[in-house]
């Protein structure tokens, strides 16, 4: 049994069960090797809002999925939008993740752990987080949080504190159908935030139509602007050879001058030594 499958298998229990289920698993696995042992004894206990992360990822993993998605393609389509399109898109993210946030305080509830407002809004966060960066994103799918993260949007966030291994990024938390509510008291919520995924999703759409047809035209306009430049260059090679040409002119246009000026003055002494004769 590897690190990874004992760490999945221990973050998708109840906090309560935690650290029983730790040491078990150090006992189980001793044999395997000390440093597996050492390992899983090193496995800290979520936080609370880290363990409703990661029951919300295990028991409604295509939800979210399907929210992480919508945040990379918001993430790549962001560069074209206007502050219109970015607003809308902000509200937008607020309520799939407020309605998720609902969503994972009812699972909560359904296997005995009360969410209080203060977990509720550090669960926010972290779904948020992982909205708005791609390892913070890798983070909460691996169902492997170990605490809260915040993002600024601007910052990229550190995840590696917040994971419980290294390891834990690029896994996927094995999904938990347990101990689902007959029927879905979240119906509003759930619609809520399918209504918001459609709308966020045609605002990326939209989005990315406007990156396709301004890359278009920054095509367009860089090729014209590579004509140009080659035919400056042409000019500027026609320049040199034609100020070349020139400067050879000036110089026989000199000679010819300074020969002129010396014909000029022979002519003048031929025509007084004439005169001369003449007389």
């Amino acid at each position: 049994m590897t690190l990874l499958q004992v760490a999945d298998g221990l973050y998708g229990l109840p906090p309560a069960q935690f650290t029983a289920a730790r040491d078990a698993a150090v006992v189980a696995n001793r044999a395997e090797s000390p440093e597996l042992t050492a390992a899983i004894r090193a496995l800290r206990k979520p936080t609370t809002a880290a363990w409703v992360v990661n029951l919300l990822v295990r028991r409604d993993g295509g939800q979210v999925g399907d929210v992480l998605a919508v945040g990379a393609a918001m993430r790549e389509a962001q560069a074209s939008l206007d502050g219109a399109e970015l607003r809308a898109l902000t509200s937008q993210r607020r309520q799939l993740t407020a309605a998720l946030t609902t969503r994972a305080r009812r699972l909560a509830s359904e296997v005995g752990v009360a969410v209080s407002t203060a977990v509720a809004e550090q669960v926010e966060a972290t779904l948020t987080a992982a909205v708005l960066d791609a390892s913070a994103a890798e983070a909460v799918q691996s169902g492997l949080l170990v605490t809260a993260l915040r993002a600024t949007g601007v910052d990229t966030v550190d995840v590696q504190a917040a994971v419980a291994t290294p390891e834990a990024l690029g896994h996927h938390a094995t999904p938990d159908t347990a101990l689902r509510s007959v029927g879905d008291p979240d119906a509003t919520a759930r619609a809520a935030a399918k209504a918001a995924l459609v709308a966020a999703r045609r605002t990326v759409a939209q989005a990315r139509r406007e990156t396709e047809r301004t890359a278009r035209q920054l095509a367009d306009r860089q090729a014209e602007a590579d004509r140009l430049t080659a035919q400056i260059e042409e000019l500027r090679s026609q320049l040199a050879a034609t100020t070349q040409r020139r400067d050879v002119l000036d110089a026989a246009l000199t000679d010819a001058e300074s020969a002129h000026a010396d014909a000029v003055r022979a002519l003048a002494e031929a025509e007084a030594v004439q005169r001369a004769a003449e007389i």
